[in-house]
């Protein structure tokens, strides 16, 4: 059995598995037992009392972190030539359609984000095989799919994230870096818990938020009490 160091062991004592913490509490305590020596990813999973397989249920949105995710997110913005000086100056990275089409099918998806207009959808359908597995191909309920590749774009640079619900009823979402304040975390993990809270679906029964744990990279998670969650 490997060796645990004293560090690391000196961290998970700080961690009681068997407790709920209150938010505000998580968010400390996850930058007290940070291992990793560079700005990590912070991330919120949360398993809700819902049926994915029920298209009501399958939970699906986004939500504008007010301090953003600490990354610069690549966005690739597919349209026709009259938006392309828009996109551009809204601080897209790479602008274009046939190009970028006969690009993405041979191998490349170098993005975080794509934003496609409405009217090149249907030049998408022979790469959907591709964005599809890597939650790339742009979507309306994301505001990925809009005449207005500005603002989508204005969005994703200032902390817009997508999220959704996988097959086992959970929600992955990073909520910032390590890096980040208490207090700063404390506010974007609100914003998106709050956010998921108001989207319980009407045939959702029971209790909805089942469990919250918040984790930094390669260092314990931390229960979160859902009774916390306003």
């Amino acid at each position: 059995m490997p060796k645990v160091s004293k560090r690391r062991a000196a961290i998970a004592d700080k961690v009681d598995p068997n407790k709920l913490y209150p938010l505000d509490e998580a968010m400390k305590l996850v930058k007290e037992v940070n291992t990793t020596k560079f700005n990590s990813s912070v991330d919120v999973h949360v398993r809700l009392g819902v049926d994915p397989r029920k298209a009501d249920q399958a939970i699906r949105g986004t939500v504008t972190l007010p301090h953003g995710t600490g990354k610069t997110k690549t966005v690739l913005v597919l349209c026709t030539p009259d938006k392309e000086a828009e996109a551009t100056a809204a601080g897209a990275d790479y602008v274009g359609l046939d190009e970028y089409i006969q690009k993405i099918a041979g191998g490349w998806t170098d993005v975080d984000v794509i934003v496609a207009m409405p009217t090149v959808m249907a030049q998408l359908g022979k790469i959907g095989r591709i964005l599809g597995p890597r939650g790339l191909m742009p979507n309306p309920k994301t505001g990925t799919v809009t005449m207005d590749v500005a603002s989508a774009v204005q969005d994703v640079k200032g902390g817009k994230i997508s999220f959704r619900v996988d097959k086992f009823g959970i929600i992955h979402s990073s909520i910032g870096r390590i890096g980040f304040s208490p207090e700063n975390l404390l506010e974007n993990a609100s914003e998106l818990l709050s956010t998921l809270n108001k989207m319980k679906p009407s045939s959702s029964k029971g209790i909805y938020f089942k469990s919250i744990a918040i984790a930094s990279t390669m260092s314990p998670g931390i229960k979160v009490d859902p009774r916390t969650i306003k």
